[in-house]
């Protein structure tokens, strides 16, 4: 098990950056996939991107590929999501998870998680 935090969230205009960092605490975070997600009220939890344990194999989503991007630092026991122009329907809580399986776009196969953080696009 290991226990996330996410932080670096808030309010952004159109076209700008937020990079969100997510904490995690015990020994073998080094063998997680890492997830990250968002999600709106009433609706669905969103796959945003995930990163292989390895570092080197990542996934995300079409609707901010190109823009976001996932990275992880095992000595920092961090992973982070660098998210570039930003469009006010990126507006929504996001989510870290992990899970000690394969690169997955399933919520469901993601066994811990953070607390969410906002992050709030305006125009």
């Amino acid at each position: 098990q290991v226990q996330l935090v996410e932080s670096g969230g808030g309010l952004v205009q159109t076209g700008g950056s937020l990079i969100l960092s997510c904490a995690a605490s015990g020994r073998t975070f080094s063998s997680y996939v890492m997830g990250w997600f968002r999600q709106a009220p009433w609706k669905e939890r969103e796959f945003i991107a995930a990163i292989h344990w390895n570092g080197r194999s990542t996934y995300y989503a079409d609707s901010v590929k190109g823009r976001f991007t996932i990275s992880r630092d095992d000595a920092k026991k961090t992973v982070y999501l660098q998210m570039n122009s930003l469009k006010t329907e990126d507006t929504d809580v996001y989510y870290c998870a992990a899970w000690r399986g394969w690169v997955n776009s399933r919520p469901e196969a993601y066994e811990n998680w953070g607390q969410g953080n906002q992050v709030t696009v305006s125009s």
